[in-house]
């Protein structure tokens, strides 16, 4: 049974409109400029931290310590850094950290599928006070 080119134009104009329904979200002004800047934007909450990636993996290690998270993975090189885990409410919470210079670093976090701001921003939080 052949599909119509038309039915096949439509189906595929409706997955083109929920694909930009789904990746508009919300986005949060960044405060700041340089270290410390913060920016919530489609479910990641980024981040520019003043500290070394080294020093920044340990604080973000602690940080999932602290909220009493269950660790998954915790991966890292020179110039990068992954740490997975899970909260009491099984949301995969994923903190990516890339190096940006000596003493600056980047983090991304992501909680659940479609982000969680309020604990993001608690994440981030800790990973502030422990570096």
């Amino acid at each position: 049974m052949k599909i119509s080119k038309l039915l096949v134009r439509a189906l595929a104009g409706l997955a083109l409109a929920v694909a930009v329904a789904l990746q508009s979200g919300c986005v949060a002004v960044a405060v700041g400029a340089g270290a410390g800047a913060v920016a919530y934007i489609r479910g990641d909450l980024e981040a520019t931290l003043e500290g070394s990636l080294n020093a920044t993996n340990k604080a973000a290690d602690r940080a999932v310590s602290q909220l009493e998270f269950v660790k998954i993975s915790d991966r890292k090189d020179a110039l990068a850094a992954n740490l997975t885990a899970r909260t009491a409410q099984d949301k995969k919470v994923e903190i990516i950290m890339t190096k940006v210079s000596g003493q600056v670093t980047k983090v991304k976090i992501r909680v659940g599928i479609f982000g969680d701001e309020a604990v993001s921003l608690a994440i981030l939080d800790k990973i502030r006070a422990n570096l």
